[in-house]
């Protein structure tokens, strides 16, 4: 068995695909750990949903989730001019999220406010996931201004918040529970 600890980071940092050491407060490691704490929540969030009721959204959850890890993969392999990396998320990911996008947007009812972030826990936690994605997302922008990113990293990201914010609103609608709209809002979908 693999030791969990190896005492390297003990120095605040820690190694890239490729082996080069940075700080853990890098950009790129603050990118792809993000992007591990956007996962975390996800598998939270599947924890609370009904297992029979809900097993199309786990299902889908489980495949975001296999993706995120080569969405972080790919944020911890600098860009190498040789090629010797070869990135995992295809050019396409964000592309297959939108049918998703579509199929669950249906399921609650229309609106034409900002919605809270609240409703069953499920769906709270699908709220929670889809902000700590935006959050991966700014870092990733962040890190892609100071060096080169596999761009479809960033397309997946920014299609998977919108994917976790109609689950949650879907997740809300499944149990029978009405989007608590924000009263200073204007219309704005």
């Amino acid at each position: 068995m693999v030791k969990v600890y190896t005492r390297g980071g003990d120095g605040g940092k820690t190694a890239l695909i490729g082996g080069e050491r940075r700080l853990k407060n890098d950009l790129r490691i603050e990118a792809y750990g993000t992007v591990d704490e956007a996962g975390a929540f996800i598998g939270q969030a599947m924890s609370f949903l009904d297992a029979r009721r809900d097993d199309d959204m786990i299902t889908l959850l489980l495949e975001v989730s296999q993706m995120l890890w080569d969405v972080g993969a790919d944020l911890a392999a600098p860009y190498d001019e040789q090629g010797r990396y070869t990135y995992k998320t295809p050019t396409d990911a964000a592309n297959r999220l939108e049918p998703y996008i579509d199929r669950y947007k249906e399921e609650a009812d229309a609106i034409t406010k900002f919605v809270l972030r609240a409703g069953s826990t499920a769906s709270a936690t699908l709220h929670v996931a889809c902000t700590v994605v935006r959050r991966a997302e700014r870092r990733t922008v962040a890190l892609m201004e100071k060096e080169t990113i596999h761009k479809p990293t960033l397309q997946y990201l920014n299609r998977l918040s919108d994917l976790l914010f109609v689950l949650a609103r879907a997740v809300n609608a499944r149990d029978e529970r009405h989007d608590v709209l924000y009263e200073h809002s204007s219309n704005v979908f």
